[in-house]
C-alpha cells in the first residue's frame, strides 16, 4: 500500500472569535488561502500538481457558505483546475479532511493534496448553521427530549466522572502555563505563519502570536468565574449537575485556520522533499449523542486495536480541550503520563476555531514529536452530535 506523509503542516495564530479579534476583519476564504499559498511557498511546490484540497468548516453559511474551500483555492491564486471540498464532522472536520485526504493517498487517488480547515467565529458565529439549535425531530425523539447543547454534556461528564471545580480550573491553568511557555520558547515558530492585519484605528500590522494564552492565569483567578451554562431546565432533567463549567475551563470562541500538505511517499521523494510524518493509523467513531464529548474513549480503543501500539509507546497526546472534563476522562480512561498530554498547551489556551482545529492540533503534534525526539502521536478530537477521530502518526 501507498504510504501517505505529511510534508509540511501550518496554522495561523489564534485569534478572539468576536468583533475585534485579531483576525476578524480577514474572510476566511482569504484566511485559509493564505494559508494554501504559504504551504506552497514553504515548499517550493507549484500549485498545479495538487489534485485536490479538503478543508474542514463547521458552520458553512454567510461568509463560510458555497464551499469556503473552493474560494479559497480561488482566492490563493491557484490554477482553476485545482478543485475543492468542504467536510463537516464538527469539531473534528480538518482532522477527517485530513483522514480523506491521506486515504485518497494510500488508494491511489491522489498524489498531492492538501487537508486544512477555517472558521471565523467572529463573522459567523456558532451555531449560525443550525435550525435555531432545536434537534431535529425523529433524532429528539429517539432520545426522549434529553440531548442537551455541548456545554451541558461538559457538566455531565463532569459530575458522572466526579470532577470537581477546583480539579477543572488546576487543568485550564496548566494548559495556559505549558502554552505561554512554548510561545516564549519559541516553540510554535515553525508551524505559525504570521499573517497582515488591520487594527481598529486602520493600522496595518503583523499577528503571529496566539490571541488566546493568558499567561497570567492561575487556579485561583479561575476559580471566580461564574458558570456559564446554568439552566433550570436541565438542572431538573439532570440533578447530577452543580454547574461547574466556565468560560475559564471551556475552550474560547476563536477564529483560525490551518492546513497539511500530504503526498504519497514516493511523490515527496521525487520532489526532493523530506517528508515529516507518516500517517500510521486512523479511526472514527460515534457515541452516545447526549453526553456526546466521551467518543474519544471509544475512538483511542479503536485506533490502538488497528495500530498495534499501546499507550506506552506513544510519546505525545493530542486530546482537543474543547472542555477541561475531556482530556481528564480521557486520561483516567489509559492511565497516560499528563506529561505526555497535551505538552503545548491545549484549546483551552490556544483557542478552538472549530473547522480548522484538527490540522491545527497536528501541527503543534509534528512540531513536539520533532522538537523531542519522539516517534509515535495519537490525536484524537471529540465532536458534536457524538462522535471522535482519531489519528496515530509516526515521526520521520
Amino acid at each position: 500500500m501507498t504510504n501517505a506523509v505529511i510534508v509540511d503542516v501550518i496554522r495561523t495564530a489564534s485569534g478572539r472569535g468576536k468583533p475585534g479579534g485579531a483576525l476578524s476583519g480577514i474572510h476566511p476564504a482569504d484566511l485559509l488561502g493564505r494559508m494554501l499559498s504559504a504551504l506552497m511557498q514553504r515548499n517550493e511546490v507549484d500549485p498545479a500538481m495538487v489534485d485536490d484540497v479538503i478543508a474542514g468548516c463547521v458552520s458553512q453559511v454567510g461568509d463560510q457558505s458555497a464551499n469556503v474551500a473552493r474560494s479559497a483555492v480561488l482566492a490563493a491564486g491557484f490554477p482553476d483546475g485545482v478543485p475543492a471540498t468542504t467536510v463537516d464532522r464538527q469539531c473534528g472536520s480538518s482532522q477527517q479532511a485530513l483522514h480523506f485526504a491521506a486515504q485518497g493517498i494510500m488508494a491511489g487517488a491522489y498524489d498531492v493534496v492538501i487537508a486544512g480547515g477555517v472558521e471565523s467565529m467572529s463573522r459567523v458565529p456558532m451555531g449560525s448553521s443550525t435550525r435555531g439549535g432545536e434537534p431535529f425531530a425523529p433524532v429528539a425523539s429517539r432520545y426522549d427530549g434529553r440531548l442537551v447543547p455541548q456545554g451541558i454534556a461538559a457538566e455531565l461528564l463532569a459530575a458522572r466522572w466526579r470532577l470537581d471545580r477546583r480539579l477543572l480550573d488546576e487543568y485550564s491553568a496548566e494548559s495556559h502555563r505549558r502554552a505561554a511557555a512554548c510561545a516564549a520558547a519559541g516553540g510554535y515558530d515553525d508551524e505559525i505563519v504570521p499573517i497582515e492585519v488591520s487594527t481598529a484605528s486602520g493600522e496595518r500590522t503583523v499577528h503571529s502570536r496566539d490571541e488566546t494564552i493568558r499567561p497570567a492565569t492561575t487556579t485561583e483567578t479561575l476559580g471566580t468565574l461564574r458558570p456559564s451554562f446554568a439552566d433550570p431546565a436541565a438542572e431538573h432533567r439532570f440533578p447530577e449537575i452543580d454547574w461547574r463549567i466556565t468560560p475559564g475551563n471551556s475552550s474560547p470562541l476563536t477564529d483560525g485556520a490551518s492546513a497539511a500538505l500530504l503526498m504519497s511517499e514516493g511523490r515527496a521523494q521525487q520532489l526532493g522533499l523530506r517528508p515529516r510524518a507518516r500517517l500510521h493509523a486512523f479511526a472514527v467513531t460515534g457515541s452516545d449523542p447526549v453526553l456526546m464529548l466521551t467518543g474519544v474513549i471509544p475512538a483511542t480503543h479503536k485506533i490502538l486495536e488497528r495500530s498495534g501500539l499501546k499507550i506506552s509507546d506513544i510519546d505525545a497526546f493530542e486530546v482537543n480541550e474543547a472542555f477541561a472534563p475531556v482530556p481528564l476522562i480521557w486520561q483516567a480512561e489509559f492511565g497516560a503520563d499528563p506529561a505526555r498530554l497535551n505538552p503545548r498547551g491545549g484549546a483551552i489556551a490556544l483557542g478552538h476555531p472549530l473547522g480548522a482545529s484538527g490540522t491545527r492540533l497536528m501541527a503543534t503534534l509534528v512540531n513536539h514529536l520533532e522538537s523531542t525526539r519522539g516517534r509515535y502521536g495519537l490525536q484524537v478530537m471529540c465532536e458534536g452530535g457524538g462522535m471522535a477521530n482519531a489519528t496515530v502518526i509516526e515521526r520521520l
